[in-house]
């Protein structure tokens, strides 16, 4: 008679701020420095510095490279999205998660079991990154960042029309677009463009790094110029894109009477945009929300759930209540990066 597979949880699980494969002897996303870490995506609640050695695709390679420059780990393995490699005896594969561009979940089997983490995800369009690819098994490590029945968002080119929409009916306003400044603001670039906006969009110097890399990585953003380096009459009636921070600070002050948006899921939350001082709230999320988030997790048919970072304790009630399995990992250090 063989065996039972030992469950999942006796040789993955969470260790404080980030999941420890024991039989692979690496983390996922962990956040402290680590002999071997697996990556999901760039943002910095997911990819710290430090690691001795750091697995991920070759796009979130180079966004931490540039983000926390080159010798930011020891040594670097690029994995590209849908390859396979073994690491002490466990399968590892990295799958789309459709978040930001290089964004991965991360497909462990060993023991003839399942497990997928996913970092974060979304379901929705974005030109600017591989699609999500919904990978069936045993256990489904997801994000709950919007997981309220209230948030549904829009679709991005929805918004799009809105933003070209006001700066159609107030031209002589330069439109101020607050956006995290890895991922969001790329995706509403891009986004813009797809609607026939080819003029020059112009950055605040926090957003233009970020953005070159991605057009160095074949996402095409257009005409983009620094603020900094472009004679303010030029940039009245167009589009800035700037980190949400310097939608109030003194920064803005150079566009005299500007509308400024802010691009963000929290922005199905009216508080949250007059809490900025917005005045064209765009709902635009990198992350799925609740209608996606229950299709995801019916859609693997994991067994067992595990929630992090985000409403943990409503999910996992929820889903108790429709007789899923799933627990709260209440990892440290995860947090809403401006979303």
């Amino acid at each position: 008679m063989t065996s039972p597979s030992p469950a999942i949880d006796t040789w993955l699980y969470p260790v404080g701020s980030g999941i420890y494969c024991e039989p692979g002897d690496f983390y996922i996303d962990p956040g402290r420095a680590v002999d071997r870490a697996v990556i999901t995506h760039g943002h910095s609640d997911h990819a710290r510095s430090g690691h001795r050695a750091v697995l991920a695709t070759a796009e979130t390679i180079a966004i931490m490279k540039v983000r926390y420059g080159e010798g930011c780990a020891g040594s670097f393995q690029p994995l590209a999205l849908g390859e396979t490699i073994s690491i002490n005896g466990v399968s590892v594969r990295l799958a789309p998660a459709g978040h930001i561009l290089g964004s991965a979940q991360v497909v462990i089997e060993w023991a003839g079991r399942r497990a997928v983490i996913s970092g974060d995800y979304k379901r929705a369009s974005d030109p600017t990154c591989t699609p999500f690819e919904l990978v069936p098994c045993d256990v489904f490590v997801t994000e709950a960042t919007f997981a309220l029945p209230v948030f549904r968002h829009e679709k991005a080119a929805h918004e799009a029309q809105k933003l070209l929409a006001s700066l159609a009916a107030e031209p002589d306003r330069t439109h101020l677009v607050g956006a995290y400044n890895l991922g969001k603001c790329q995706r509403m670039i891009r986004v813009v463009r797809d609607q026939g906006y080819d003029k020059p969009i112009y950055l605040h110097g926090a957003v233009a790094a970020l953005s070159d890399l991605y057009q160095k990585l074949g996402i095409d953003l257009g005409d983009l110029q620094l603020v900094s380096e472009t004679d303010a009459k030029a940039i009245r009636g167009g589009i800035v894109m700037c980190p949400p921070s310097a939608l109030g600070d003194r920064w803005s002050r150079r566009f005299g009477d500007p509308v400024t948006a802010f691009a963000s899921g929290w922005m199905r939350v009216r508080g949250r945009g007059r809490q900025h001082g917005v005045e064209l709230p765009l709902v635009v999320s990198d992350h799925v929300d609740w209608p996606e988030l229950i299709q995801t997790i019916i859609e693997t048919e994991a067994e067992d759930v595990w929630v992090t970072h985000g409403r943990e304790d409503a999910l996992v009630h929820y889903l108790g209540s429709i007789g899923r399995k799933a627990r709260a990992l209440a990892l440290v250090g995860y947090g809403e990066e401006a979303e």
